[in-house]
């Protein structure tokens, strides 16, 4: 387990996002200054509706301590390769979407470490373990913010490359992923037994708020309804790998996944049903309103 722990988590995480990276281009980080108004919006959601909307469930239901902490480290964490491919599915912008991982996976880096640092202090009380905010930033810059840079410089420098290597490389992050999650669950087994029927529930409310409010919130903006679809997905489905390292890393006990991996962990299944029935319903939205499906195809 301290193998698990230590190499294959970090290594597994570092791949998914050079996965991403691969994904992008300079284009997808100058579309900032083409489309600030969208991007400001979905920024604004992402970095700081979704923790509050997080907390004040949090609010009114309670949790343990350590799932409540695990909550909060999964509302940190950006949206990821997976909210892409469901923005796509959505027929929602994914110049948007793309753009909005790429920043926020980089800025991640930086917001993390303080926000979970915060949050413990809060739900953990006196049984926070002791968090170092600069070592857990300079992990996660080079877990995260290294493979993605490198992905889009490999990107950049051999596109028929990376066109060759693509499928490959995305069905192995993929079956990463798979093993992340599952892993999480399985080393806490017997906690998740004890609190699945309070955790799921605030889980999936989590899923849905935020893709209701990311879509709605978006369109009180007046943004087009590919944009919304690309806001709701990005602040609504977030980087479950991510939750479950940075839970890792703040235990480092070397011995097992710890209870603040388990929201993520869940969530990293739960997600999936959530994105799936919003996904009908963008489609059939856009497809019964004929400005709407104009809309889509100019994104």
């Amino acid at each position: 387990m301290d193998i698990l722990l230590k190499l294959f988590l970090p290594l597994s995480l570092a791949f998914i996002m050079f996965s991403l990276g691969i994904s992008l281009t300079l284009q997808d980080f100058k579309r900032v200054v083409q489309m600030p108004r969208a991007f400001s919006i979905g920024m604004l959601g992402q970095l700081l509706l979704l923790p509050v909307v997080a907390f004040l469930i949090l609010q009114v239901v309670e949790l343990e301590p350590a799932m409540a902490f695990g909550v909060m480290l999964l509302a940190f964490a950006p949206g990821g390769v997976t909210s892409n491919m469901l923005t796509r599915f959505s027929g929602g912008s994914v110049a948007l979407a793309v753009s909005l991982t790429a920043v926020t996976s980089v800025l991640c880096v930086l917001t993390v470490p303080v926000f979970a640092a915060a949050s413990a202090n809060y739900f953990l009380g006196a049984a926070m373990p002791k968090i170092d905010v600069t070592s857990i930033g300079i992990s996660m810059a080079l877990i995260m913010a290294v493979p993605v840079a490198i992905g889009v410089l490999v990107n950049h420098m051999a596109p028929s490359f990376t066109a060759a290597i693509s499928k490959v490389v995305s069905l192995l992050a993929s079956v990463l992923f798979v093993v992340i999650v599952l892993g999480a669950i399985a080393t806490n087994w017997s906690v998740l037994t004890a609190n699945i029927l309070e955790l799921g529930p605030v889980l999936i409310l989590l899923n849905v708020v935020m893709l209701l409010v990311g879509y709605g919130g978006a369109k009180l903006m007046k943004l087009s309804h590919p944009d919304s679809v690309a806001i709701a997905m990005e602040v609504g489905i977030q980087n479950a790998t991510l939750g479950i390292t940075v839970g890792a890393l703040i235990a480092m006990n070397g011995e097992a996944l710890p209870p603040y991996s388990l929201a993520s962990g869940i969530y990293g299944i739960t997600m999936y049903g959530c994105a799936f029935l919003f996904i009908l319903w963008a489609r059939r939205k856009a497809r019964a309103n004929p400005s709407l499906r104009a809309q889509n195809e100019l994104s």
